[in-house]
């Protein structure tokens, strides 16, 4: 691949304490579907794709693990699921195990729902709202 065929991205690459879990999880939530999958001694490294949408997962480093999500709230970060229609993904997440925090509504001109998935991470799941 030569330089001109990279294109910038960012992708999140969430530490989880359960890797090989929070991939399944993530499966039955969003519908996610892996793009790599690597075994490593302690889980699983695995690049994740919702509609194109791509994030990895893993579990923490040694040194990671002193730190999870679930023991800082999920405050860490937050994701933002940007999706056309919210409410069915939402409810597949809440099917799959996840926690609601706030049901979906609008507000500050969006459509949005958030929720804690099994993890301790934060996802906010909708889309922006035309106001006019």
């Amino acid at each position: 691949m030569n330089n001109q065929e990279i294109k910038t991205s960012i992708a999140p690459w969430l530490s989880v304490s359960n890797s090989r879990k929070a991939v399944e999880f993530y499966k039955a939530a969003f519908n996610a579907v892996e793009a790599y999958h690597l075994d490593v001694p302690n889980g699983v490294i695995a690049r994740l794709s919702i509609q194109g949408a791509e994030f990895w997962v893993s579990d923490g480093s040694d040194d990671q693990k002193k730190i999870q999500p679930e023991q800082v709230g999920g405050e860490t970060i937050r994701l933002i699921l940007t999706v056309a229609a919210p409410e069915p993904i939402f409810q597949q997440a809440l099917d799959a195990g996840a926690t609601e925090i706030f049901p979906i509504g609008i507000d500050n001109g969006w459509k949005s729902g958030r929720l804690a998935d099994p993890f301790g991470l934060h996802w906010e799941i909708g889309h922006p709202v035309d106001d006019h």
